[in-house]
């Protein structure tokens, strides 16, 4: 595979715009907007995991969610080429069922916070919620070739909600809920 990436800097982008295929692109499109969402999720869960987490399930499937992210990025580039399946929304959902029984029931909202891997795992779900937005207000303006898109991101936020609490319980920290009373 020849190198990708020979040059890190064009200088073709100082000017409000980028290079998708051979059609630049105004860096404020929605699509842009999207991808980069989608990437700055992909950093915010690479910084879950550079934490060391004990569970080496949960650093597992994390990295295999890295890499449907990239795989999510080339489909919204290319949208020919469909790489979110059902399936992998189905193993998300496997994945969230799982690992959701293991947690005690809530009946109030939580307060998102704990240990820095849990706090990070809340902040990778805000950012999940934003690309999803994102994406839907992109499937409104073109089309999505693939809505399952949609329905990764949408899971993905949940099973992230359940890793943060899953990783809250690592160092025993208790979880705070919301005092709606205050």
């Amino acid at each position: 595979m020849p190198y990708r990436l020979t040059k890190i800097y064009t200088r073709k982008g100082d000017e409000g715009y980028t290079t998708l295929g051979d059609k630049p692109v105004s860096k404020d499109d929605l699509l842009i907007e999207a991808l980069g969402t989608i990437d700055e999720l992909n950093s915010v869960i690479g910084l879950i995991i550079s934490q060391k987490i004990n569970d080496k399930n949960i650093e597992t499937r994390l990295t295999k969610i890295q890499n449907d992210l990239f795989d999510l990025g080339g489909e919204l580039h290319l949208p020919e080429r469909i790489t979110i399946t059902p399936e992998k929304v189905a193993e998300l959902e496997h994945a969230l069922d799982t690992w959701n029984k293991t947690l005690p029931p809530l009946k109030e909202f939580l307060l998102p916070r704990g240990n820095p891997k849990s706090a990070a795992a809340h902040v990778a779900r805000t950012v999940c919620r934003r690309a999803e937005r994102c994406m839907v207000r992109l499937h409104r303006q073109v089309t999505l070739n693939n809505p399952v898109m949609l329905c990764y991101l949408n899971r993905l936020s949940d099973l992230l909600f359940v890793i943060a609490r899953m990783l809250a319980r690592e160092s025993e920290e208790q979880e705070l809920l919301w005092d709606h009373s205050k």
